[in-house]
C-alpha cells in the first residue's frame, strides 16, 4: 500500500521548484524597477521577495546581502543602459548629433510611458552615496565614466563628419552632458514633464561649437 503523500503545511504556499538562473534573473528585474522608483536605502528585501514570489530563506542563495544585491543590480543596469546607449549612438543611419537627439526622445518617452516614477537607477544612488558601502562610490564612477566613452566616442564622429568643431575636447563634453542630463532627469520626475530633458538638450546642442 503506498503511503498518502504529505500535506503542505497549513497558512504555508507549498514548495515550488524554480530554475536558479531565472528566480536570479526575476530579482535583479524587480531589483532594477523598485530602485529606479525608490532608491536603495527605502528598498526592503521583504518587497522585492514578495514580488517575486521567493521565500525570504532563499535569497541568500542568490545574494550574500543587500549590499550585494544593490551591486547586482547596478551592475545589470550598466549593462541594459550601456546597449541602450549603443543602439541610438552608434546608429549608423542617422548624423551623430542626431543620434544623441534620438537616445533623448527614447529616454521621454521612457519617462512618459512609466509616469514619471522611474528616474535614472545611477542618478539615485548618486543622491544616497555617502549612505551607502563605501564600494557604490567606485562602481557608481565606473559606470559613469563607461556612458561618458561611449558618449564621447559619438561626438568624434561628429567632429569627423563636421558638425561639431574639430578643436572640442570630447571627453570633457561627455561628462559635461552626463552630469546635466542627470539634473534633468530629476527635475522631469519632479515636475512630471519632459521639459527639462527637452531644455537640456537644447542647450547643450546650442552651445556646441560647430
Amino acid at each position: 500500500m503506498t503511503a498518502p503523500s504529505p500535506q503542505p503545511r497549513r497558512g504555508r504556499p507549498p514548495k515550488v521548484d524554480r530554475d536558479n538562473r531565472e528566480t536570479r534573473e526575476a530579482l535583479l528585474h524587480c531589483g532594477m524597477r523598485l530602485l529606479t522608483e525608490q532608491g536603495f536605502l527605502v528598498t526592503g528585501i521583504d518587497a522585492v521577495l514578495k514580488q517575486v514570489g521567493v521565500p525570504k530563506g532563499s535569497f541568500y542563495h542568490y545574494f550574500a546581502s543587500k549590499e550585494a544585491f544593490g551591486r547586482a543590480v547596478l551592475e545589470r543596469y550598466a549593462d541594459y543602459f550601456a546597449a541602450k546607449l549603443d543602439r541610438w549612438l552608434l546608429d549608423p543611419s542617422r548624423p551623430p548629433l542626431a543620434r544623441l537627439q534620438d537616445f533623448v526622445a527614447d529616454a521621454c518617452a521612457g519617462m512618459a510611458r512609466h509616469g514619471y516614477r522611474r528616474g535614472c537607477l545611477v542618478g539615485n544612488l548618486g543622491q544616497e552615496v555617502t549612505q551607502l558601502p563605501a564600494g557604490f562610490r567606485e562602481q557608481l564612477e565606473e559606470v559613469l565614466c563607461d556612458w561618458q566613452t561611449r558618449l564621447a566616442a559619438c561626438l568624434r564622429a561628429a567632429q569627423q563628419d563636421g558638425s561639431l568643431a574639430a578643436t572640442v575636447d570630447c571627453d570633457e563634453l561627455a561628462a559635461f552632458f552626463w552630469i546635466g542630463w542627470e539634473g534633468a532627469v530629476l527635475r522631469a520626475r519632479l515636475v512630471q514633464s519632459d521639459v527639462p530633458l527637452q531644455t537640456f538638450i537644447r542647450g547643450f546642442l546650442a552651445l556646441l561649437p560647430r
